[in-house]
């Protein structure tokens, strides 16, 4: 391996590593989506009180809201191991087999992108999550037959970014659904301070709200941001490493974040569709073509929060930009575009 790949590897690792010490490990440290919290506190106690597993829970919102954060924590909260995995690693229903007969009652399987698991892994959960059992067939052809096996009872949680995208059947088993939604700037101001103390960083009030209003409602991305505004400041700030408010929005700045949190693909992929395409309404496939983005990245990344903040909007004969995104352009709305503006999330 060479030096670079040891190196990008290394970093990598750093990342990951500073991500799991930032992650709140029970109720009581998570910020934000209060309605969300409240009702699992009520699920896990009343689950404790009856000695019970958690039912089975559904996460889903946009990346980087808290879904696998807070499946750790329901874990947490039982005193309960959590198994991870993610529907794209379940290939063969022997995979999910051989992973439920291992868990012990109580325990936690915590199973990211639960839409892309195949309608044959599928067949297997659905009586693992009903009766705690396991269909499987033993042969093939005419002597081929059906053993049904135990399992101890556990809770699954399944967390997606596209629940349209689940099959009917499986959603139905989940006892418990929950949307995460963005965080206002209060909520990821009080996440920053959390973990600027947890990483030993001198963060400014100012800093922290100017970091807090440019991270798009993500603690994820707030988090991100501030490690880069530390390694700014350090290299920068004079050598005290205070992140001071000019400090933060330098470094913000470098990062071509603008000041609703918008980055350099977010502009890019406004412009087009106003330069290429009068402002639209421009289908989905040809907004990805224009900018050599999967049709994936705009739907799940970059779409949500530019609806959100007002921005984008989206009708039934494509995207268009609102006034609002001709605004933030800089640029002059032609005649034809009648999209009002609505309310953005953050307004």
């Amino acid at each position: 391996m060479t030096i670079e790949r040891v190196a990008s590897a290394q970093v990598a690792e750093d990342e990951l590593a500073l991500e799991s010490t930032v992650r709140p490990r029970r109720l009581d440290e998570f910020a934000g989506q209060d309605r969300i919290k409240e009702n699992l506190a009520i699920l896990i106690d009343a689950a404790r009180h009856r000695q019970e597993p958690v039912d089975h829970i559904l996460l889903y919102g946009p990346p980087g809201l808290g879904k696998t954060t807070l499946a750790n924590i329901v874990a947490a909260e039982m005193g309960a191991q959590i198994r991870t995995t993610s529907g794209p690693a379940i290939e063969r229903a022997g995979d999910l087999a051989a992973v439920l007969t291992a868990l012990n009652k109580g325990d936690v399987l915590f199973i990211d992108e639960i839409h892309r698991l195949s309608h044959v892994v599928e067949e297997i959960l659905y009586p693992a999550m009903e009766d705690f059992a396991l269909d499987v067939v033993l042969g093939k052809g005419p002597g081929a037959r059906t053993v049904r096996l135990q399992i101890e009872p556990i809770t699954v949680i399944g967390a997606t970014t596209r629940v349209g995208s689940i099959t009917g059947p499986l959603r139905d088993r989940f006892g418990v659904t929950h949307r995460l939604d963005y965080y206002g700037t209060d909520d990821l101001e009080r996440i920053l301070r959390r973990s600027a103390h947890i990483l030993d960083v001198a963060l400014e009030p100012d800093a922290a709200s100017i970091i807090a209003r440019r991270s798009r409602g993500t603690p994820r991305i707030a988090n991100r941001l501030l490690k880069r505004a530390r390694d700014f400041a350090q290299v920068r700030g004079g050598g005290d490493g205070r992140v001071t408010a000019e400090l933060a929005t330098d470094a913000l700045d470098l990062l071509e974040i603008d000041g609703r949190g918008l980055d350099a693909l977010d502009r890019q992929l406004l412009r087009a569709i106003a330069e290429h395409h009068g402002g639209g309404p421009v289908g989905l496939q040809t907004m990805a073509a224009t900018i050599s983005e999967p049709v994936e990245t705009l739907e799940d990344v970059i779409e949500p929060y530019l609806m959100q903040i007002g921005l984008l909007a989206r009708t039934s004969r494509g995207r268009q930009l609102t006034p609002s995104g001709w605004e933030h352009l800089g640029l002059t709305p032609p005649a034809a575009a009648t999209i009002s503006a609505a309310p953005g999330l953050f307004d």
